[in-house]
């Protein structure tokens, strides 16, 4: 059987990107079962409630929910069962140091497949108030504006 080659996300956390600002992103491989890879080949899973901690020196994906597989018997996995995040020992060091001191968030950006491996895209993320999501919503639509009046203009409508 051939290798696989490429990079298909599986799912991505679009709600992250708006309570977090974030400063650095991370990949890093997941220590699975072989159900949870089937589940995840089956494009099923769930980052809505996710998020990272560092216990140990060791980083751990809390809240990571693969459902069970389907087909699966006994050897099952529990659906939101703690998993360790594989890093080098310089980032974790890294992320301990920045976690600790700034009062910084591990979030998960997205989960996807990378030559056949399951990768997370972690973010070191500083949570947004309420006014900076609101002035974010406001640039979009500015820039959203703007582009719709290029094109009106473009094309020759006012």
């Amino acid at each position: 059987m051939p290798k696989e080659r490429g990079h298909k996300v599986i799912v991505s956390n679009r709600r992250a990107r708006h309570d977090y600002s974030v400063l650095d992103t991370y990949e890093a491989g997941l220590v699975l079962v072989g159900t949870e890879v089937k589940s995840l080949r089956a494009g099923r899973a769930s980052l809505a409630d996710a998020f990272a901690t560092v216990d140990d020196g060791e980083v751990w994906l809390r809240n990571l929910h693969i459902p069970e597989y389907e087909h699966g018997t006994w050897t099952n996995h529990e659906a939101r069962r703690h998993r360790k995040l594989l890093l080098h020992r310089g980032e974790i060091e890294k992320l301990i140091g920045k976690t600790k001191e700034s009062g910084l968030s591990l979030v998960p950006l997205s989960l996807y497949f990378k030559d056949g491996k399951v990768k997370v895209e972690l973010a070191l993320a500083k949570g947004k108030k309420a006014y900076d999501k609101r002035q974010d919503l406001a640039k979009r639509d500015a820039a959203r504006e703007i582009s719709r009046a290029m094109g009106r203009a473009l094309k020759g409508r006012h």
